[in-house]
């Protein structure tokens, strides 16, 4: 089979490559939204390639993750000592106590991992309404109408993922399950005005509307309850896409309390539902990983997470189980800092993320302190694992495109536990998100053309 990468690569001119190029690539990214803030989302001149069988050993273990992260939903709506393991705060016990009326905690969630030829990584599981489908969606319309794909065509079959219809259809699969009957619902998307994000949910609302549903976007500061319809100008909103945060909904709970107490009442669906907080905490490895917890799971499903999930624990000091003997776990995380990362349980963007090869001994060490002095279930350890890194070219700074080593970080996207499609993120760090300015490259399937 010839290799797509170098296909692509013996494809580009020095036309391409040049920063004329990119000046009218960035364009047409700002023409069609794809803006994290005040930049472009892909800098790069190569999308990443997945093949037949790649995508099969992805969705098999993506798929899983999904059902383990429901699995352990329900136990810990069944067992409150599991929430204790995972560090729900008491403010957010409130909100996963609210009944959501379907059974999936996350109609959307996405997982972060690394493809490897021999090997799948996982790093984190996002279970709370994840960003960038539509952006996702977008920037490969955009890939697909580049000269040198089109060349690129004459020798392989490509295709791109619909993101956006799939999405809709699992949001408005969780309504019927709900209970709801509006035909179509009207669909909600919330978060806070001004969020880098808010030009994503615009995307949506136009492709929603394109496909009969009709959609608006909305702050949860302007969001009524009269204690039968939450409403936005007047207008009822049958089902809540909700983008705000968890967290920024218990940090300001006057501003969302119509959207909680809607929810309480039964008067609007909404996913992703609050419980999706359960597995959104870096803390489910945990869960995952830990043999006390190995009763929830079958031999085929600890043997996959065996397989691609790293070692997690919740940092604090207690004795504790890795790789087959009982260790003491705060002189173990002094003593393998090269070995491992630390991570707030409950951050996103990369934030408070330490990765113990690329620190100091005292830079280490006052991680560890800051965590050992937080509440209990604030921080987790996770064992280092293997990523991936290939050569893309690279509009640095606005130049011409210099081949360059990124680490690159594919997501499959879960809708109601099914993978739909990939965000790919790039990185010259060992982080590799969009908000600590990483790059984004559109993913498709490929296979030679006969």
């Amino acid at each position: 089979m010839p290799d797509p990468i170098d296909t692509w690569h013996a494809l580009l001119t020095p036309e391409d490559l040049a920063a004329s190029t990119f000046e009218a690539l960035s364009a047409e990214m700002r023409a069609e939204r794809l803006t994290f803030g005040d930049r472009v989302h892909c800098p790069f001149l190569r999308p990443l390639f997945i093949t037949g069988q790649d995508e099969t050993r992805i969705r098999t273990f993506a798929e899983t993750l999904a059902v383990l992260g429901d699995r352990v939903v329900e136990a810990a709506m069944a067992q409150p000592a599991l929430l204790d393991q995972l560090g729900l705060r008491p403010e957010e016990r409130r909100l996963v106590a609210i009944e959501p009326g379907y059974r999936r905690a996350s109609t959307s969630s996405r997982v972060d991992a690394f493809l490897l030829p021999d090997a799948l990584e996982a790093a984190e599981y996002n279970a709370e309404s994840p960003a960038g489908f539509g952006y996702t969606e977008r920037l490969a319309g955009v890939f697909q109408r580049l000269p040198v794909m089109a060349r690129f065509r004459e020798r392989f079959d490509v295709e791109a993922y619909a993101l956006t219809q799939t999405m809709l259809e699992a949001l408005l699969a969780s309504y019927r399950e709900w209970g709801g009957t509006a035909s179509p619902p009207v669909i909600g998307i919330v978060d806070f005005r001004g969020v880098p994000t808010w030009s994503e949910f615009e995307i949506l609302q136009e492709r929603f509307i394109e496909l009969g549903v009709p959609t608006i976007v909305c702050d949860p500061r302007d969001l009524e309850f009269d204690g039968a319809a939450l409403r936005f100008e007047g207008r009822k909103i049958d089902l809540l896409y909700r983008r705000v945060l968890i967290n920024d909904i218990t940090a300001h709970p006057a501003e969302c309390e119509a959207l909680v107490r809607a929810c309480e009442a039964r008067a609007v669906c909404m996913a992703n539902s609050f419980r999706c907080k359960i597995p959104h905490k870096k803390a489910f490895f945990a869960i995952l990983t830990d043999e006390r917890f190995a009763g929830l799971f079958s031999d085929e499903e600890r043997a996959m997470v065996a397989a691609h999930v790293p070692w997690t624990r919740v940092v604090g000091e207690t004795k504790t189980a890795h790789g087959g003997r009982t260790i003491d776990l705060v002189p173990f995380i002094r003593e393998r800092r090269a070995e491992l990362v630390l991570k707030p349980n409950d951050e996103y963007g990369g934030a408070g993320v330490t990765l113990g090869w690329e620190s100091s001994e005292a830079a280490w060490d006052g991680v560890l302190q800051e965590a050992l002095g937080a509440a209990p279930g604030t921080w987790i350890v996770q064992d280092k694992i293997r990523v991936r890194r290939e050569v893309f070219p690279w509009f640095q700074g606005g130049r011409d495109a210099v081949m360059t080593d990124m680490l690159v970080d594919m997501a499959p996207y879960l809708f109601r536990g099914k993978v739909a499609g990939f965000l790919t993120r790039l990185s010259a760090t060992g982080l590799a998100n969009v908000t600590s300015g990483g790059g984004q490259v559109p993913s498709f399937r490929v296979r030679p053309r006969p």
